[in-house]
């Protein structure tokens, strides 16, 4: 009841400052992005300026016109085709009744916002073979606004300033090191003229930042390093600090394992306390009993700030606090998932509060203020830990510490955890966080003798086949049956879900709430979709065609209502799993498009293109038993990433069971070793594989192609019978 009266008062104030905000932009500095605007965002209804709508990246906006009663009205208004079928994960940005949006490959377009037509776009060139050093597609997830400009951070680890009225270049520099296997793919945030940006690339061996960057040309003004870099004399006291909880001598540049811990995601901002929480990720490697050895070779240590949440002052990079989500972390649990900031009551007093579902199953619940932990309970199954302690530290189940125990173990959630980077939203009249999860199981089975290959490869320190499933068409289908998507509401308060469906296949999409009652997102079904924020019944949905993962939008132009949402299935799952089996509908494919819709439109989209479905027909498996382990093993530690475990292949990138050049040996090596698709993001391996090596690799494939070949054989008799 509290929060709701709250609420209401925010409402009710919002209402008041819709009109105000909106007349900024006609009466700001020459049209211009302030502080005053970014701050007064949420009494902004109208537009859509910063990545989360709000500093405290809640996703909700005040605007009811489309409601439970009116939703079923809404229709496609209009759609625009990307010119890049990878996957789409951007938030679009809205201003003065233009549409900005970032696609994958670091493209960036502008339309008119209602009726669609184009206004510019622009392309950063990234090369080609930058595909490779991107763990999870070559996706981006939007942009930043100050003044007229927009920034944009590029797959190759651009920041890069726009005019926002005609799309050319400001001004452009390079945040990370290009000899090194970093990428930027988050939306950066503006602070009082300040961008500020991270980058990814932990899988591949390099060392996590955050950095500050003038407006005006882009000089650097800060660094936040999140990991020591194994000298800390000469390190400020917050990472002298860390390195305390480090062991080994694994850190720096000499042998290449950087430590990982990068920004890739997520940023909040608290004004009053002009405190900025990042979230950080996952070690390099992921096993700690490589990254982190006590004396006795296995695991040791917290290792400060992996899978935490820091608060730093955005006008000089000073630590102020920090609270570690996964202490030790050997899994791949980030931290850098969605943070939600809002004011709660608990236990009868109102609360600064920061909330997270990180990847490891847990919702915290932290005072804002001091990094205090409040409280935190699971939100999906798992079992790497028994709970969280009074002090906020799990309690670790002793059999899922492979980096301690040595030996293999199912763990839940698995390295895609149970919340990604989809966003969640927050509906301050419920008082609920809506959470886009899913349940995935892991095999994690240490790597014998592993070192690190700064060139290519995942460097995480586990052997990514050994979870491979068997070429049984009826186990497999059991298997991806067990992983489930599901829209949760959940109670922060109480840390309870207040109630949660359930989806065809996993990688549902970000969220949007409204103070229309609703709450949008789209899902692996290829269905956009709204729900009763209350009750989490379906009151609408649309075919699009394609699964949805990007978070929907909503903004006005001339006081009508739009949602806008970017369709285009991708990203790490797309890209890892069995493209036939990833949910019980079938192939999801990618068709990338902007779906705008508003109230009485009727708008339709072509017609499905017919799915292209090449026969398995790989030349005969020849190669011994050894070659093909050999190829195997080299497989799942460079082609998996991308190609998908057991070469199942995807519907997103090419299925090299099906590959022309499988059955031509110098074909394979043309691609494989000479790079001569490297401008199509197949980069050459020859850094890391010899030529033997990738012919073993072909022998590998070529063997999973026939075994797959003759259970498809023996599905079809079956059938007939």
């Amino acid at each position: 009841m509290t929060i709701r009266n709250w609420a209401l008062g925010v409402l009710a104030w919002s209402a008041l400052s819709i009109a105000a905000c909106s007349e900024l932009f006609s009466g700001g500095e020459e049209g211009g992005v302030t502080q005053a605007m970014l701050l007064a965002a949420d009494g902004d209804a109208a537009n859509w300026i910063t990545h989360g709508r709000t500093y405290s990246e809640q996703r909700y906006s005040p605007l009811d016109q489309v409601n439970a009663e009116t939703v079923g009205d809404l229709g496609l208004a209009w759609y625009a085709d990307m010119d890049t079928a990878r996957g789409q994960e951007a938030t679009p940005l809205v201003m003065d009744g233009k549409l900005y949006l970032t696609t994958a490959w670091s493209k960036v377009k502008a339309y008119d916002a209602a009726t669609g037509a184009p206004l510019w776009d622009y392309d950063p060139e990234v090369p080609g073979e930058t595909g490779v050093k991107a763990c999870c597609d070559t996706v981006n997830r939007g942009l930043a606004a100050w003044g007229n400009s927009l920034f944009l951070g590029t797959l190759d680890g651009r920041l890069v300033s726009l005019d926002r009225d005609t799309g050319e270049v400001n001004w452009s520099v390079q945040t990370t090191d290009p000899e090194r296997s970093y990428t930027v793919t988050g939306a950066p945030r503006v602070i009082d003229g300040k961008v500020i940006i991270g980058n990814g690339g932990a899988e591949f061996g390099v060392r996590g930042y955050v950095a500050a960057y003038s407006a005006e040309d882009g000089s650097e003004l800060w660094r936040f390093y999140t990991v020591p870099d194994g000298d800390s004399s000469d390190d400020p006291e917050y990472l002298q600090r860390a390195s305390e909880t480090w062991f080994g001598d694994v850190l720096g540049s000499e042998n290449g394992i950087g430590g990982g811990g990068t920004v890739w995601d997520s940023m909040a901002y608290d004004p009053d306390l002009n405190l900025l929480y990042i979230g950080v990720g996952n070690g390099s490697p992921w096993n700690r009993a490589y990254r982190s050895p006590g004396e006795d070779g296995k695991g040791e240590g917290d290792n400060l700030y992996l899978s935490s949440i820091v608060a730093i002052r955005p006008d000089t990079g000073e630590y102020v606090w920090h609270y570690q989500t996964t202490p030790g972390e050997t899994w791949d649990y980030t931290a850098t998932q969605h943070i939600i900031l809002a004011d709660i009551e608990l236990d009868g007093a109102p609360r600064k509060v920061l909330m997270q579902a990180p990847k490891n199953g847990f919702f915290y619940v932290l005072d804002r203020e001091t990094g205090a932990f409040i409280s935190a309970e699971e939100y999906i199954p798992q079992n790497w830990a028994t709970g969280i302690d009074a002090n906020g530290r799990p309690i670790f189940n002793p059999e899922t510490r492979i980096d301690v125990t040595g030996q293999p173990a199912m763990v839940m959630p698995g390295p895609l955890g149970g919340h990604n980077w989809h966003p969640m939203a927050y509906h301050p009249g419920e008082g609920l966080v809506y959470i886009p999860a899913f349940e995935a199981a892991t095999i994690y089975a240490p790597e014998a003798n592993w070192k690190p290959d700064r060139a290519r490869g995942f460097n995480v320190g586990y052997d990514l086949g050994a979870g491979d499933l068997p070429p049984d068409l009826g186990i497999r289908r059991q298997l991806y049956g067990t992983v489930k998507g599901k829209l949760t509401a959940w109670d922060p308060v109480a840390q309870e879900a207040r109630w949660t469906v359930e989806f065809p296949g996993p990688w549902n999409g970000g969220l949007l709430a409204s103070g229309g009652g609703l709450v949008f997102q789209g899902n692996s079904g290829s269905e956009f979709a709204a729900y009763d924020a209350a009750s989490g019944e379906k009151l609408w949905s649309f075919p699009a065609q394609t699964g949805i993962v990007a978070p929907p939008i909503t903004y006005t132009v001339d006081g009508e209502q739009y949602v806008a949402v970017l369709a285009g299935w991708g990203g790490a799952y797309a890209i890892t799993a069995d493209g036939d089996l990833i949910n019980s509908q079938g192939p999801v494919r990618n068709i990338s498009r902007l779906l705008v819709f508003k109230l009485g439109a009727n708008g339709e989209l072509p017609p499905m293109p017919e799915l292209a479905n090449l026969p398995l027909d790989p030349p005969p498996s020849r190669a011994d038993a050894e070659t093909i382990a050999l190829g195997k093993a080299n497989y799942a530690r460079y082609c998996a990433v991308c190609h998908a475990p057991a070469a199942v292949g995807s519907t997103e990138l090419p299925d090299l069971r099906r590959s022309g050049t499988l059955g031509n040996p110098t074909a394979w090596q043309a691609v494989v070793h000479d790079g001569i698709l490297k401008d199509n993001g197949m980069a050459s391996f020859a850094p890391s594989l010899s030529k033997e090596e990738i012919e073993a690799i072909r022998a590998y494939v070529i063997q999973r192609a026939n075994e797959d070949k003759a259970m498809e054989a023996a599905a079809d008799r079956m059938a007939r019978r």
